[in-house]
């Protein structure tokens, strides 16, 4: 930063001066001093004028009020922003609060303690509360409306000063002994606060000043210092909180009165008095610093002694009370900024976000980007590329550049050329090297077209950093820092704080030179052919050295390097021409010099920051006034000077005429004045010296522009022609009408890209080729609107322009699915783009509209892939069927296994039996009666689902016997065969597929067994579960058996039902208590009846014959022995022929009979 002093206000009658305060919102100063003075003044810049905007402006009090009601001298004054009033205090402990009415002052509240004397009050961060401390410990907090909030006597204490909190919960109060105590907001002790500085120190110290900055325009960095605590010896500390216990320190050097942040914290500044040379004179100055304790500038004050300062509201004035003077300096802060291809760059903080906000600002366009940026250090611009520098976080400790690679610590200088980026600390530097890529590649720029045709954006970036670091220079514990960098194409400057400049080569970078200079240098820069470094040093000071001149030294050696003799003061910024190595601007104080051969032009009055010099034109932005309103930039506050050669040049162009001017500008030859001359040649129709001068300036395309009006034989054409080439397009069109060239008058607004202008003038005519230009034109309004998001507008002009595809993006956007679905209606078969519109379908789970569309570009396969991306299985599956799609298996076991993971048993098997996967779904089938039946559900319910999978398991094997007939076209054996093999390999593989019908053949008996015995046919009965004994694996014996007992023992089979209590009592499935209930009950049957069956059945003599198993009858359950019975066509299960009367249908597999 830089600071000057610029004004000198003197009060009145000499009347000493005591304190001061700025009102940041209003801009009111209020100042008390000695027999009662209070004075409430205003500074106002009035100016129409964007170029002098700002500090540049002239300003004048617009308010000098003095207030009257005080008569003891006026100690403290602050504001209350918020409320729009002032609060002051006199030696006498006079409280006056202060209220504006129609433009004036006046008094609104009066509270005297008589007692002691005010020494402090501060209102807290919303305006509400006011704490006010006196002299002999008494502390009141009143509220904004004066009611007294809670009062408080610390006795045996003096105060001396009190600060609020930023969330208004801790007050500290400073004490006369120099001890500062936290309390919290209802009054009540916390604790001491530490005192870092001090330390080592024996004594009491005066405290200066205590100012909590509280955040009202967000911090420089996240946990920033915010605390500043300072004593009239110098010493100082700055604190996150109350509570830290790591403060930074600082030794100023001086005897402080009075201490204060900025507007946004970044800057802290000390006013106070240094030791002169002589005993009884001091030298009053302003000392600033970071919250980090970095000293920034020393400002000398004129005056006996300075008694208090205070900050303007932006930051860029402070106001300092000097005896009987109140003395105004301009500050020129050190902006985190830059500047290329167009493009402001500028950095600001904000309360919500912790971060630096980033603004990209396109001036030409007008249109910005915002980046977020952590702990950002600097900003540097080079042509078309900018490098942001931050610092890493504290887990790393180190410091980073935009292009992500650990850098080293400390302080970052940070510069770059056309090819290389160099920073530095104070201990070394690193150089890394870019390029830069001219053309994108085919395959980028298809990436670009596919990627934005997905509605996505893509970011293609140009500079590329080596990965490899280039060289790395270390000063490891130099006593001789780095304060300043500069780079050209050629060469590296490197400036040391002893006054020394290392010069290097680039790329190679090796030192080729050191030079001495009588200063320290804060700022170098380079001029455009590297022959000459201009050096700011910390004082303002701006002179030259000119690296290349041999000069002989007084000790009588040739020496490199000379020190020219320009010296400029108040010097706080500079720029060097681009295409000139004598050009350069200077800004001194509000002024810019513009230098020809170290000889000034006259100044221009301006406060703006140098952007760009070049073509004889000075481009400058007023960052201050971007800056009070960062988020929207006027284009108002870039404004462009020309030299004075480019005035004069024109002005004598306009007075004199072509031919004389032209000598002017041979005399002093520059690019940008020969292309001023054949602009005004041109303006004529001079084409002879519009060429020559086109010619001198190099500009190839403004020969081929005088060529081609050369070949025009009209003049009217011409001077049309040279209005467009002027962008006076207005006119340029109007004259093409006025000559019945209607056409030309179109391609103008084409090349210009007016296309709403084309669509008027196609309008007003007719044409052959006027049909395909509306359409061209239609769609280019199309895509106006599109850009903008303005889909509904976009619509009707792709409508009118039968732009199809980008008529389907715009329904997509604007959700109208009904006109996309039309659109997709209205296409041709296997149009290019039904697979687009499908899939947009696909993405809002339009799935019937999806598979209309795929169907229509013969793309089955994606329909069927969307019918399962949207869980619409009974359609992809019917597709599959539909189209004899070979994956229909892998699709249907998808589907499957989707239901089963939804417990959708049922559902799966359905599915698989529609779909003609008989073996799966009888698979499915046979595991749902097997949990059945564990689940001793109802027997009946069990039955039929065994009898529905071996169902299953039929329609199965008639399945494999077709297809092994259609396979095998010999004999009937030879498919018979095939067939019975394949089951065979079923069989081997599945418990269920060797005898499909067995589990309902047990429940089956197990069922009739029990309606025979209600029935009163015990012995059909006890005949039926004898059958139940090969069923063991199916109904659990326990049940089998306790059935068998109780058919056997109303058959008074008691030896059959002897054997039935022996398994009973064997099963390992029984506890010991069920087993000991069979037993008592077979002891009491068995004590009654003996064990033996003397009935002889005609079953046993078949059995005993030994002719083998014999068919069951399904429908009573005994065998059969005659010759004639009757078999069920579906399950192949018996049935004794004098029963076949009485059913209608298979008792087992209810088929129909």
């Amino acid at each position: 930063m830089f600071i000057y002093l610029c004004k000198k206000i003197a009060i009145p009658g000499n009347v000493r001066l005591r304190c001061i305060s700025w009102n940041k919102e209003e801009g009111f100063i209020a100042c008390g001093g000695e027999d009662g003075l209070l004075k409430v003044l205003r500074l106002e810049t009035q100016t129409d004028e964007a170029k002098i905007k700002g500090l540049a402006a002239p300003s004048n009090l617009s308010m000098n009020q003095t207030l009257e009601g005080h008569s003891g001298s006026v100690q403290v004054v602050t504001w209350n922003e918020q409320y729009h009033k002032l609060t002051t205090s006199d030696q006498n402990g006079l409280i006056i609060v202060w209220i504006i009415y129609k433009g004036a002052w006046y008094e609104e509240m009066i509270n005297n303690r008589n007692k002691s004397v005010v020494r402090s009050m501060s209102w807290n961060a919303d305006g509400q509360k006011i704490c006010i401390v006196y002299e002999d410990g008494a502390v009141i907090v009143g509220s904004v409306d004066g009611n007294r909030i809670w009062g408080k006597d610390l006795k045996g204490t003096h105060l001396c000063h009190v600060a609020w909190s930023s969330d208004s919960k801790v007050l500290l109060f400073g004490m006369a002994n120099g001890e500062i105590h936290i309390y919290d907001s209802n009054g009540n002790f916390i604790v001491k606060m530490k005192l870092s500085c001090l330390v080592n120190l024996t004594g009491t110290f005066r405290i200066a000043g205590i100012h909590w900055y509280h955040g009202t325009e967000g911090y420089v960095e996240p946990d920033c210092p915010c605390l500043a605590v300072c004593y009239e010896n110098g010493r100082c500390q700055i604190m996150r909180d109350e509570n830290d216990h790591n403060p930074v320190l600082i030794d100023t050097g001086m005897n402080v009165v009075c201490i204060q942040w900025n507007h946004c914290g970044s800057v802290l500044a000390l006013a106070g008095s240094l030791k002169g040379t002589s005993p009884d004179k001091d030298v009053n100055v302003v000392q600033f610093y970071t919250p980090f304790g970095e000293h920034l500038r020393t400002l000398k004050v004129p005056g006996k002694q300075i008694s208090a300062l205070s900050w303007e509201g932006g930051g860029l004035k402070i106001a300092l009370a000097v005896d009987s003077y109140i003395y105004f300096a301009n500050i020129r802060p050190d902006y985190k900024w830059g500047y290329c291809s167009n493009t402001v760059v500028y950095a600001y903080t904000r309360p919500d976000r912790p971060e630096y906000c980033v603004v990209f600002w396109d001036t030409k366009n007008n249109e910005k980007y915002v980046k977020y940026v952590k702990s950002l250090i600097s900003i540097t611009t080079y042509g078309d590329f900018c490098v942001l520098a931050t610092k890493a976080d504290e887990d790393q400790p180190q410091v980073r550049i935009s292009f992500h690679l650990d850098f080293i610590t400390g302080p970052l200088f940070v510069t770059m050329t056309r090819t290389h980026v160099i920073a530095a600390s104070k201990e070394a530097f690193y150089i890394w090297q870019y390029r830069v890529a001219k053309k994108l590649t085919a395959m980028e720029i298809n990436q670009v077209a596919r990627t934005r045709k997905e509605g996505r954006e893509r970011f293609i970036l140009t500079a590329i950093l080596k990965q490899v670091l280039m060289l790395f220079v270390c000063f490891q514990g130099t006593r001789d820092p780095i304060c300043a960098i500069t780079a050209s194409d050629k060469i590296l400057l490197v400036g040391r704080e002893s006054g020394t400049i290392h010069r290097y080569s680039l790329p190679n970078v090796g030192i080729i030179q050191k030079y001495t200079l009588n200063c320290r240098a804060q700022q170098l820069s380079l001029n455009c052919n590297s022959s000459r470094v201009a050096i700011i040093d910390l004082s303002g000071v701006l002179t030259f050295f000119d690296l290349d001149a041999r000069v002989i030294s007084s000790t009588g050696q040739q020496v490199i390097g000379e020190q020219l003799k320009l010296e400029r003061k108040d010097v706080w910024d500079m720029k060097w021409a681009k295409d000139n190595p004598d050009l350069f601007a200077v800004m001194e104080k509000t002024r810019m010099y513009v230098f020809r051969n170290l000889d000034p032009e006259e100044p221009i009055q301006t406060s703006g920051y140098i952007c760009n010099f070049e073509d004889l034109e000075i481009k400058s932005v007023l960052l201050d006034e971007i800056l009070k309103n960062p988020e929207r930039p006027n284009k108002d506050y870039i404004i462009n000077f020309e030299i004075r050669s480019l005035r004069d040049s024109r002005a004598l162009i306009e007075e004199v005429g072509i031919e004389e001017s032209s000598q002017f500008i041979e005399d002093n030859p520059h690019p940008r004045l020969w292309r001023l001359l054949a602009e005004a040649a041109l303006q004529k129709l001079d084409l002879q010296t519009a060429e020559q001068a086109f010619v001198r300036c190099k500009d190839y395309q403004g020969i081929k522009f005088v060529k081609r009006l050369g070949n025009l034989q009209s003049e009217s054409m011409k001077q049309a022609e040279v209005a467009a080439y002027f962008s006076r397009f207005e006119e340029a069109e109007r004259m093409y009408l006025d000559m019945d060239r209607r056409d030309l008058a179109i391609g103008l607004r084409i090349k210009l890209g007016d296309w709403f202008r084309v669509l008027q003038l196609l309008k007003t005519g007719s044409g052959d080729s006027d049909d395909a230009l509306l359409e061209q034109a239609h769609n280019a309004i199309g895509d106006y609107f599109a850009d903008r998001q303005k889909w509904l507008n976009a619509v009707q002009y792709y409508v009118q322009g039968r732009n199809q595809e980008r008529l389907a993006e715009c329904y997509y956007m604007l959700e109208d699915y009904q006109g996309l679905e039309n659109l997709a209606n209205s296409l041709p078969e296997n149009n290019k783009l039904l697979p687009d519109i499908a899939h947009m379908f696909v993405r809002v789970g339009m799935c019937e509209q999806a598979v209309s569309a795929f169907l229509k570009c013969n793309r089955p396969k994606d329909a069927v892939d969307t019918c399962v991306h949207l869980n619409q299985w009974n359609k992809a599956v019917e597709l599959a069927k539909n189209h004899n799609m070979k994956e229909i298996g892998s699709l249907l076991a998808r589907y499957a296994t989707h239901l089963l993971e939804k417990n959708k048993i049922l559902d799966a098997i359905e599915l698989y039996r529609k779909a003609n996967y008989f073996f799966e779904a009888a698979k499915l089938m046979f595991k749902i009666a097997d949990e059945e039946a564990k689940k001793r559900t109802k027997p009946l319910r069990v039955k039929k689902l065994y009898v529905l999978s071996a169902l299953l398991m039929e329609q199965c094997h008639e399945q494999m016997q077709n297809a092994q007939r259609g396979k095998v076209k010999g004999s009937e054996t030879a498919s018979a065969l095939a067939g019975l093999l394949e089951e065979d390999v079923l069989s081997s593989t599945n418990r269920f597929a060797d005898n499909a019908w067995r589990g309902a053949e047990a429940y089956h008996f197990f069922i009739l067994a029990q309606r025979q015995l209600y029935k009163g046919s015990v012995d059909a009965a006890l005949k039926t579960a004898l059958h139940l004994r090969d069923y063991e694996d199916i109904i659990p014996a326990v049940e089998i058996y306790s059935l068998l007992a109780v058919c056997a023992c109303a058959n008074r089979a008691f030896d059959t039902c002897s054997k039935a209590f022996v398994k009973l009592e064997s099963l390992e499935t029984l506890s010991q208590e069920q087993r000991q209930q069979y037993e008592d009950l077979a002891l009491e049957i068995f004590t009654r009846h003996c064990p033996k069956n003397n009935k002889k059945t005609d079953l046993d003599d078949v059995l005993e014959s030994g002719d083998g198993k014999l068919p069951v009858c399904v429908a009573t359950g005994d065998p059969i022995l005659e010759y004639r019975f009757w078999m069920c066509s579906v399950c192949k299960h018996c049935m004794k022929a004098k029963e076949r009367s009485n059913y209608n249908f298979c008792p087992l597999c209810h088929c129909s009979a």
